[in-house]
C-alpha cells in the first residue's frame, strides 16, 4: 500500500489539489480549422510545456451546447484553465506560444541555465 500520491487528474490520493498539475478544457465547435488548430497547438504546447502535469478536455459545443454557461463561453474556440485556481481564459487557436504562457501563467523554460 503507498502514501499520498499522484492519481492522474491533478488530485493527490488523500483529495489535495497538486499545484503542479494544470487541467485545460478546451471548448470547440465541431471539427473547424480553428478548431483542430487549437487542439493540436494545445497538444504541443503542453508536451514542450507541461509535459507529463497536465489533463485536456475538450468540449464540443456542437454536441453539448448547454455545456457552454459553466464557464461562461462567449466565443469559440476558448481554452479554459480549471487547475490552479485562479481560473483562466485565452480565446483563438493557440497559436501565439507566448500568449498562451501569459495567459495560463507559466513561465518558459530557459535554456542554458
Amino acid at each position: 500500500m503507498s502514501g499520498p500520491g499522484p492519481t492522474g487528474d491533478g488530485l493527490e490520493a488523500d483529495g489535495a489539489v497538486d499545484e503542479g498539475h494544470y487541467h485545460l478544457r478546451l471548448y470547440v465547435a465541431g471539427q473547424t480549422a480553428k478548431s483542430l488548430a487549437a487542439m493540436a497547438n494545445l497538444r504541443r504546447f503542453c508536451e514542450e510545456h507541461l509535459a507529463g502535469h497536465y489533463d485536456i478536455e475538450v468540449i464540443d459545443l456542437m454536441k453539448n451546447p448547454q455545456l457552454a454557461a459553466g464557464d461562461q463561453i462567449l466565443a469559440i474556440p476558448t481554452l479554459v484553465r480549471r487547475l490552479p485556481a485562479p481560473l483562466k481564459r485565452i480565446i483563438g487557436d493557440l497559436s501565439n506560444t507566448e500568449k498562451v504562457l501569459v495567459g495560463l501563467d507559466i513561465r518558459p523554460k530557459v535554456d542554458g541555465l
